[in-house]
Parts: C-alpha cells; structure tokens; sequence
C-alpha cells in the first residue's frame, strides 16, 4: 500500500534521504485537530473563569470543572496512543473527533454543573485520543529527517487555538452564552473529522514486537524520552502560569481588561511565529535538538525572572514576548526529536505517553507559582518556577545524547525483545 509522504525507516534516518514529501491536503487536517484541541480546551477554560459568577459556580465546583478535561487526558492519553499503533491512527483520530463533537453538542444542553462537568470529562476523554494519534500522524507522515518542519507547523496552529479560543469563546458566549460556544466546537470537531476522514491516507498498521514489563520500563526511562518530555512539561507549565498569572499581573498594574488579556495573546503569537521557522531550522542542520531546547528554556526561565524582579507594564509585555519565544522554540524541537528517536511502529505509544509529562507540567506551574505565592509573594513563586525551567535548560544541554545515539540505543531494545509481531 502507498501512503504519499510515509517513508522506510531506514537503520539510520538522520541519513537516510527523503522519499518524498507529504502534500499540503494531507497534513492541513491533522493541523485542524490540533486547533481543535487548543481551541476547545483555552475558549471553553476562559469562558468558565469568565461565567463562573454568572452561573453559578462556586471555586472548588469551578477547580473541579477545569481539572476534568486534564484528569481525563493524563489517563487515557497513553491508552489511545497504544490504541492508534495497534489500529491505525486514522480511525482513532476520526473517533475522537466525533466524540468531542457529541461531548460539545451534550453542553449545549444547560449551564448546571452536571452537564458542563460531563461535558468537559467527555472532551477531554475525546481529545485523549485524536491529540496523540495526531501527533504520531505527523511524525510517521513527515519521517525521520524533516519532523522539525511539520511539527513546527503543527504546534503553530495549537498555538492558534491558544490565541483564538478566549477571544471568539467570549463573543460566542456574549451572543448566546455557553451553548452557543458548545454548538461552535461541535460544527469545528465535526467538520475536523471529515476532513482527516477525506484528505487523510490509511497509514499501514506496523508489525510490532512483544515487549516485556522490562522493555517497557526501559523505553520509557532512556535519557532519549524523559529529556524532551521534561522540556515540554517546562513550556507547557510555563504556558499554563502565563495563561493565568500575565492578565492578573495586568489587572494588578491597572491595565484595562481588553489590555490585559492581550498579553497572553502576544505570548501565543511569539510562539505561533516561532515554532515554524525553528522546525525548519533543525531539520537544515541549523539548530540541534539540544541547544535548542537549552536556549528554549533559558529563555522561558529569563523572560519570568524578569518579570519577577521588574514589574511594570511594559516588562510585562516584553516578558510575555520572551516566554512565548522560549515555548516556540522548545516545544518542537521536543516533538521532532522523540519523533525521531521513536520506531514508528510505537509512535502513538510514545507521543502519548509524552503528553503525559505536559499535561503534568501544564497542572503543576500553577500549583508551584500559586502555593508560593500564597505563602510569601507572586515574585516568589515566579522565581521559583523560573529556577526550576533553568535547572531543567542546563540538564538539557549536559544529558540529551544525539540522535544516532539513541537511535543506537533504540535499535538494541528492538534487537533485544522478542520478534513474533502482535496480532
């Protein structure tokens, strides 16, 4: 069968040629579920902190409605990423979709927090499964030697999602209140997964070896995985402290509403503009895995000390400028270096597994900047996370081995468990 763009996994693919390159109508889908679940994730969250009053929630009811689509995705992420190399990723990805579809169309139903706590459990769970597929999507489309590009492009369009969903998640609640926002990523997840279901090629199930607990627990502790999975729970906790401390800190300094919240908005286009031209620059040869997820972090830590030690208006600006550039440029460099560090036979295992680390990142920035700040001062806690995002730059730069390391490594795991493929 001839999947355009899929190529061989040849024994080395830093060297390997390309065979060819996957067409435009065959990734733009993919990318729209990207957009989806950063959409549907930002709007929805920005709409309930914004509503919370308005219909009723208490704080902890309103901490419980936020968490349910994490809790959801920390469980299942790494099921439906198994899932997807043992069916095919095509399926779980249209499945998924059409989940968060009939999950969105189930809040339009009314604003208690039974239906919107069911809701949000029931997108989460949804967007578990079509978040990882796509991502081993993208990776096994692009192939070993250019995944930098396609994952760079990828992240921009979440990032998208990030930009975009408070913002038309706040006109479509003014004009018809959470189920008009609900019936929007209904029509969007729907119409997401008829395209993958048009445009998308069947990528041939793999055959893959049986691993043992012990393969398992090894594949999942190589220096190859746990460092570009703690690069990606940096940025994305720094990403999720930014979301919610930079608009606090515009309050705080007097800023209008509208100036507040266009912070994060130039947060999440520094890292939209970012994270394309970087993904090029590392499949050119132009940026290593590990320097630049390095600088990736250094920066991300710099921009929060700055704004820790000098808050002002326009250093909050700056500082949102600085993370989102430091989120751009590690999250895919992380991407494409698992990507290509992965047999593609596990790839929806390992992206699914990764997402763990950033869903955990993305629950635990808040937390560290919060309980600091609770108990000493805001600046506190922010140069706390900021001390821990540089530790995690400067283990970066001293453990990630090379590519051709680990893919040294990889293949005498393969060689070393058992060749009878699973049915």
């Amino acid at each position: 069968m001839s999947v355009p763009g899929h190529r061989k996994t040849p024994a080395d693919p830093t060297t390997s040629p390309t065979l060819t390159e996957p067409p435009a109508r065959v990734l733009a889908p993919l990318y729209a579920a990207g957009f989806t679940t950063a959409f549907g994730a930002h709007s929805i969250a920005a709409g309930l902190g914004a509503e919370s009053g308005g219909i009723g929630l208490g704080l902890l009811t309103f901490g419980v409605l936020l968490a349910l689509y994490d809790v959801a995705e920390v469980i299942l992420k790494p099921v439906f990423g198994s899932l997807s190399d043992r069916i095919g990723a095509k399926p779980v990805i249209i499945a998924g979709l059409l989940g968060f579809a009939l999950a969105s169309l189930l809040g339009t139903l009314g604003t208690g927090p039974l239906i919107l706590g069911l809701a949000r459990l029931g997108q989460g769970a949804a967007a578990s499964a079509f978040s990882p597929a796509s991502s081993a999507a993208v990776a096994r489309l692009a192939g070993p030697a250019s995944p930098g590009s396609y994952f760079g492009k990828y992240g921009s369009w979440k990032g998208l999602g990030y930009v975009l969903g408070p913002l038309l998640g706040a006109g479509l609640i003014w004009i018809g209140g959470f189920p008009a926002l609900f019936l929007a990523m209904a029509i969007i997840s729907a119409a997401a997964a008829l395209w993958v279901g048009i445009s998308m090629p069947a990528l041939p199930i793999l055959p893959r070896a049986r691993y043992t607990i012990s393969d398992l627990v090894r594949q999942s502790t190589q220096r190859s995985f746990l460092i570009p999975t703690m690069a990606l729970a940096g940025a994305t906790g720094a990403l999720g402290v930014a979301v919610g401390f930079l608009p606090l800190l515009g309050t705080e300094f007097h800023l209008p509403l509208i100036a507040s919240m266009a912070v994060v908005a130039v947060l999440a286009l520094s890292s939209t503009l970012t994270q394309p031209l970087v993904g090029r620059w590392r499949d050119q040869g132009r940026l290593t895995a590990r320097a630049g997820m390095s600088w990736g972090l250094a920066l991300i830590a710099a921009g929060i000390i700055l704004l820790a030690v000098f808050p002002h208006p326009m250093t909050l600006y700056l500082a949102a400028l600085v993370i989102g550039a430091g989120i751009g440029i590690t999250t895919p460099l992380g991407f494409a270096h698992l990507a290509a560090t992965t047999p593609p036979e596990r790839m929806g295992r390992t992206m699914g597994t990764a997402e763990i680390g950033r869903e955990l990142g993305d629950a635990a920035g808040p937390l560290v900047v919060g309980a600091i700040a609770t108990t000493a001062s805001l600046a506190a806690g922010l140069g706390a996370l900021a001390l821990l995002i540089a530790i995690a730059s400067v283990l970066s730069a001293l453990l990630l081995p090379r590519t051709s390391e680990s893919l040294s490594t990889h293949q005498k795991i393969e060689t070393s468990a058992p060749s009878k493929p699973n049915a």
